[in-house]
């Protein structure tokens, strides 16, 4: 008979699950950076790289308090997300849509890591682990502000850019 699975096991879980995304975006973002076209998306990519290594940082400590080892396991969601952004860096190379492309795959990962900081944080503090809520309350503060950054940036330039070229 299998053994009860409990809140716990899906914390942990989803604990590994964002820790290896976490890593698997940290190598993306660099490559992202490179293909990008405007310095304002390079460094927007270079700084999240940054705050990215920082969110490990955090999710290794989140460990500690619940006293297992900080190892991540495949994340096929977060593979997928990332696999689109290469096809988008290899499908635009070189066009005005590029960095419009960019962004919006960088959306869909923080999109993923907002969802699942949420949900983390909120098996944290049902758990009472008070620590990690604020741990992962940090985390997920970054993503939403990234997110908004994003947002601007896209709005700001890259979608002009792109929009402006098809028009043309």
């Amino acid at each position: 008979m299998p053994t009860e699975k409990t809140l716990n096991d899906l914390f942990l879980d989803t604990l590994k699950d964002i820790l290896f995304a976490e890593k698997q975006i940290l190598k993306a973002l660099p490559k992202m950076a490179r293909a990008a076209q405007s310095e304002e998306a390079k460094a927007g990519f270079l700084q999240h790289r940054d705050e990215t290594q920082g969110q490990i940082e955090r999710l290794e400590q989140v460990f500690g308090l619940v006293g297992k080892p900080a190892r991540g396991k495949t994340c096929e969601a977060i593979q997928g997300i990332i696999s689109e952004g290469e096809e988008i860096m290899e499908e635009y190379k070189g066009t005005a849509a590029l960095d419009a492309g960019l962004i919006s795959s960088a959306q869909a990962v923080e999109h993923y890591e907002i969802a699942r900081y949420g949900t983390l944080k909120s098996w944290a503090a049902q758990l009472g682990l008070d620590e990690a809520v604020a741990l992962l309350d940090a985390n997920l503060q970054e993503e939403i502000a990234t997110d908004q950054k994003l947002t601007a940036l896209g709005e700001a330039a890259a979608n002009p850019k792109a929009s402006r070229q098809a028009a043309e």
